[in-house]
């Protein structure tokens, strides 16, 4: 039996019963589809309820001195103004709000703290993706109109925020961020100075490392003009300063690695380093939002595109790089020492690189090093084929990083024995 008509135009909902015993029709116990009038009231009067619950839907498009404000609600969607991006401003926005309201926001400078502001006073605040509203692609594009879009994509539904990290994520992401930046830096800083040199047709360097030591003395030997004098002078007291930074800035990454169990796992696999590790779990945080290796991969944008129409067989393209770029940049350094060193990984290198050249080699080390984290963090297992000399080496260099007092200068007389058993676990990862 299929829905009821009744009298009033509306169309009931059928609910099925027990079975019923009809006197003088049927003796058997049958299932009988009754429509109950009660039922379908109260089914009405909740379903109301559902949507007067579900509240307003609050699209806000952040800008570095206001926001746009539209409110999507009973179908219409309108304009509110705008909203100084201050703390005093948003908290008093987020009091006039209604507990029941949701609000959505585009990714940017600034739209975290937003958010951390308004979630104490509305019952969701989604931070999505400006790839996945598309805005960028309108051809009418002001931040009123954003906003309203906001708002409307909110109210269908049709909005999926992006993870929102805890707040060790957020402060491992900011140091690594720093790190990276102040790196930057210092590398320009070096370049500068070996622009000098081949401006000034000097030769190259007796020394394996120019801002050593022993480089240092042969730059301040050199007889350069007067202008590049201060050039090389000034770009080495500002590589002393950075290096102080960095050290500093490394001394908190270590610290907090040494309390995560998981950065510590994923550093016994040889080649491995304290900011791969931290990089890798900064970007991805919990590991268990993965179900399989392939969700993660695609996460960090190793993944190959796929282009397929019609009876066409499917090709595979470059690589999506969605996501984070500096994680892919981490797996991908850490991939150039890791097929380096005896082991699976090697082996799979090389297999690979016979078929399709070094590039694509490398790059899908990358891949299957992400797919080993998620194998050794899930299953919350060590490196099977680690060194266990080398690991202990990586996790003692990290602890002085952090600030641990050294044995340098005492003798322990255990360096002979530590070489030895590094060549004998190297043998033996050989055969892996």
């Amino acid at each position: 039996m299929g829905q009821a008509v009744l009298d009033d135009g509306l169309r009931a909902r059928a609910f099925r019963w027990l079975p019923l015993r009809l006197a003088r029709v049927c003796r058997e116990h049958v299932s009988v589809v009754v429509v109950s009038p009660l039922l379908l009231q109260w089914f009405t009067r909740l379903r109301e309820g559902v949507v007067r619950s579900a509240g307003r839907a609050v699209g806000l498009d952040v800008h570095r001195d206001f926001c746009e404000v539209a409110v999507a609600h009973g179908g219409e969607v309108s304009s509110s103004g705008r909203v100084d991006t201050t703390p005093e401003a948003l908290e008093l926005f987020g009091s006039s709000l209604d507990p029941r309201d949701r609000v959505a926001l585009e990714v940017s400078g600034g739209a975290w703290e937003v958010a951390r502001i308004l979630e104490r006073h509305v019952a969701q605040v989604v931070v999505v993706s400006p790839a996945d509203t598309g805005i960028r692609q309108a051809r009418a594009k002001t931040d009123r109109l954003d906003a309203r879009t906001l708002a409307r994509l909110l109210a269908a539904g049709e909005l999926d925020g992006v993870w929102s990290p805890d707040e060790r994520c957020r402060v491992m992401r900011r140091r690594l961020a720093r790190r990276e930046q102040l790196v930057r830096a210092r590398t320009r800083c070096k370049n500068e100075i070996h622009a000098v040199l081949v401006r000034r047709l000097v030769g190259r360097p007796p020394v394996s490392d120019v801002f050593g030591v022993k480089g240092r003395c042969w730059l301040a030997a050199l007889e350069l003009p007067v202008e590049e004098s201060e050039t090389i002078a000034a770009c080495l007291r500002h590589i002393e300063f950075l290096d102080s930074e960095i050290a500093a800035v490394e001394r908190h990454i270590a610290a907090a690695a040494l309390d995560s169990p998981d950065i510590r796992r994923l550093m016994t696999i040889p080649g491995v380093n304290v900011i791969c590790a931290a990089t890798f779990m900064a970007a991805v945080g919990d590991i268990r939002r993965f179900a399989d290796p392939r969700s993660l991969v695609g996460y960090l944008g190793l993944d190959p595109r796929v282009y397929q129409s019609g009876s066409a067989p499917a090709t595979g393209g470059h690589i999506s790089k969605q996501g984070s770029a500096s994680t892919r940049w981490a797996l991908v350094e850490s991939a150039w020492i890791v097929v380096r060193q005896p082991g699976p990984q090697h082996a799979f290198y090389q297999r690979v690189r016979a078929r399709r050249g070094h590039g694509i080699a490398i790059v899908a080390s990358a891949r299957k090093l992400a797919c080993l984290f998620w194998f050794l963090l899930t299953r919350e297992e060590d490196y099977a084929h680690q060194q266990p000399s080398l690991t202990a080496k990586k996790l003692r260099l990290l602890e002085i990083r952090a600030g641990a007092p050294t044995s340098k200068g005492k003798p322990t007389g255990v360096w002979a024995t530590r070489q030895a058993m590094r060549e004998g676990e190297r043998k033996l990862a050989e055969q892996a």
